[in-house]
């Protein structure tokens, strides 16, 4: 490691808020489970202070930064990682350009953290694994169970194919500058099998539109789909979206599937 004594100014517009413990940074690494992993990729490194201990965990880390300013301070402060740092927008790289198993990591810009979890989700096939940052609201979203109001959109899509894990809390004195919000940690690993048993793309369609009236039962929410009454007598029809289940929500689809419905 080299020594920088030109700090990087923490910038609003990309929703830069700088962690200060390194054994917070450390514990948030740890988190990371490496088995099987190829590549690691850390989103938004800004100062590096997760970078430091990423090094050592893979040769294979890639440290994908927008900030340009950042970029000069990382290639300044770390030895030999030049060629390993992005400059470029994750949300527009193409993930096929790694090797599979990929594991991503980062303190999220919380502008942007529910696209990156939809991004995840796409490649599911090439993320293994994911730790991040989220403002304390999204990470218990995409973390909690059925019957909960935080329940939604998110928590059904990445629990569909992955194991989700809410690891711990941190307050916004933790970070230059200080968010407005607290933060969660939350991991995620993906489940052994990917198939979900049902037309997947009808499934997306499903949850979205089930969550859109989230206050009606799925008789009315799901209109749109034109079921016909005899479908519609199925009890399932009768709850709110956000009590159903995973596994509920695959039943659903392939109700409605079943009927040779377009949505």
């Amino acid at each position: 490691m080299k020594k920088s004594n030109t700090l990087v100014k923490p910038k609003k517009k990309l929703g830069q808020h700088f962690l200060k413990s390194s054994d917070v940074a450390k514990q948030i690494v740890d988190c990371l489970d490496t088995e099987n992993i190829f590549s690691i990729l850390e989103i938004g490194p800004g100062m590096g202070i997760l970078t430091q201990h990423i090094i050592d965990l893979n040769k294979n880390s890639y440290f994908i930064e927008i900030d340009k300013e950042s970029v000069i301070y990382l290639k300044q402060k770390y030895n030999g990682i030049d060629e390993n740092i992005i400059e470029e927008d994750f949300l527009k790289i193409d993930l096929k350009n790694f090797k599979s198993s990929i594991a991503v990591i980062g303190n999220f810009p919380y502008n942007i953290s529910s696209q990156i979890i939809f991004k995840i989700i796409e490649n599911r096939d090439l993320v293994d694994k994911l730790v991040g940052m989220f403002q304390l609201e999204v990470a218990k979203r995409i973390c909690e169970g059925p019957g909960t109001k935080s329940y939604g959109i998110i928590s059904v899509l990445v629990q569909a194919f992955y194991d989700a894990k809410f690891e711990f809390m941190l307050e916004p004195k933790h970070f230059n500058p200080p968010p407005k919000v607290d933060s969660g940690v939350i991991s995620l690993k993906r489940k052994k099998d990917l198939k979900l048993n049902c037309d997947e793309n009808l499934f997306f369609k499903v949850v979205k539109t089930s969550f859109q009236q989230r206050r009606k039962t799925l008789r009315n929410s799901l209109k749109k789909f034109n079921l016909s009454n005899n479908i519609k007598e199925d009890v399932i029809f009768d709850k709110r979206p956000e009590t159903l289940s995973v596994k509920d929500f695959i039943h659903l689809t392939n109700i409605i599937a079943n009927e040779n419905i377009s949505a």
